[in-house]
């Protein structure tokens, strides 16, 4: 264990917690980040990205026979984290604010970052789930200095707590066990920021060049574009042209042809329609995420559910039923005039429909000015605690990469 410790308590290290929402991790940092600057939090988000991530600024070790991607923040790079040796490249990060403009006025508890293999989120329902349960398990008060100002709803035996995301306030209630911890057999709810569609449908065309064996020879199918936090691209699978949705089927079709057609849909979007993912207050906030790609055919336990993959962040694929665009769907559903307001509907992803009670609820609970808000439902879990040690100064590939093959000379 000697080498253990040694480790674990080198005041280089970054300590992490990390937690699973129906399969997708979030590693959640306890300690050794660095301090934000900046008054606001979407301030102290571009300080994350431009001076302790440097995302933009890759570079390949070409004596390495993989490509290398060095991304340092202070001691220890926050993609070496996120990515291999530490990581991969499904991985998914929080980073908690304990001040922002929020907070210090009182509307918000606490403040959060998030961030994944490509770069940092507007938003994140799985995150919020999982931080929901820690956050009320902890009572590290440097980490979250106003836990103690959090009381227990003795009525509904569940605590509420107000998280300052960069997209805004999200309401999270945590159900709670009589010892005042998380009751992980309960549902974390939270309620998202307003969720509106950018367009219902529209045609998009694309070319044979573009295109995949899958796809219908007219290469035209609706898309539709909503926010629920982050802009998401929303299209069926059989519009794709796969006829078997996201089943796995004898004729080839699979994970990596669905995220092939996924990332042409979203470059053809870019380029053609960037006026859909444009925000009415905040520029910071103004881009695709990802897309959404849906099986309403597909049921779990209820014929009040459909499936979805979400492909984001350079082809990372959600675990999860991806909270935030459960909130764009229901916002979409409702304008669609498919769903209620109230109604609840059932959002599974590839590996939750596997397993029942692992999917996210969501509903319209309020119309408000700027569009609906939705109320999403999910569960988290404990997986481990860790300590990362800084690079040794001879470990190139220690710093984070991700597995490419070298560039052509």
């Amino acid at each position: 264990m000697d080498v253990f410790h040694t480790v674990a308590e080198n005041e280089n290290t970054i300590r992490v917690v990390d937690m699973h929402t129906s399969g997708e991790p979030t590693r959640i940092i306890v300690s050794g980040y660095p301090d934000l600057q900046g008054d606001t939090l979407l301030e102290k988000r571009r300080c994350a990205r431009e001076h302790h991530d440097h995302i933009r600024r890759l570079y390949a070790v070409t004596s390495l026979p993989i490509s290398v991607h060095s991304l340092i923040l202070g001691p220890l790079g926050m993609n070496s984290l996120m990515l291999e040796p530490r990581g991969h490249d499904g991985m998914y990060g929080v980073i908690l604010v304990q001040e922002t403009e929020l907070t210090r006025s009182g509307e918000a508890d606490i403040g959060v970052l998030f961030c994944h293999n490509e770069g940092y989120s507007t938003m994140c329902g799985h995150a919020t789930v999982a931080l929901g349960r820690f956050l009320i398990d902890t009572s590290d008060k440097t980490l979250f200095p106003n836990r103690n100002t959090l009381h227990p709803d003795n009525d509904m035996n569940t605590i509420h707590l107000k998280l300052h995301a960069p997209c805004g306030l999200i309401r999270v209630s945590v159900p709670i066990t009589d010892g005042g911890k998380s009751d992980p057999t309960k549902p974390i709810s939270f309620h998202s920021v307003p969720s509106f569609v950018t367009t219902k449908s529209i045609d998009l065309v694309i070319s044979k060049e573009l295109a995949w064996p899958q796809l219908d020879p007219a290469g035209t199918f609706p898309v539709s574009v909503a926010y629920g936090g982050a802009f998401y691209i929303i299209v069926s699978a059989q519009s794709l042209g796969f006829s078997d949705g996201l089943r796995s089927s004898g004729s080839g079709s699979g994970v990596k042809d669905i995220a092939y057609a996924a990332e042409k849909v979203e470059t053809l979007m870019n380029t053609a329609h960037r006026e859909l993912f444009v925000h009415p207050r905040e520029k910071d906030l103004g881009f695709c995420y990802g897309v959404m790609v849906v099986d309403k055919s597909l049921k779990a336990h209820s014929s009040e559910s459909e499936t979805g993959l979400c492909f984001f962040a350079g082809g990372q694929i959600d675990r999860s039923p991806t909270g935030s665009c459960v909130s764009a769907r229901v916002a979409l559903a409702i304008e669609e005039g498919t769903l209620r307001m109230g109604e609840w509907w059932t959002y599974e992803s590839a590996v939750s429909v596997t397993s029942e009670g692992n999917g996210f609820r969501g509903r319209g609970v309020e119309r408000v000015e700027e569009g609906v808000v939705v109320q999403i439902e999910g569960r988290a879990f404990y997986t481990g605690c860790s300590s990362f040690e800084m690079p040794e100064d001879c470990d190139v590939i220690g710093t984070g990469f991700k597995l490419v093959l070298p560039a052509k000379n």
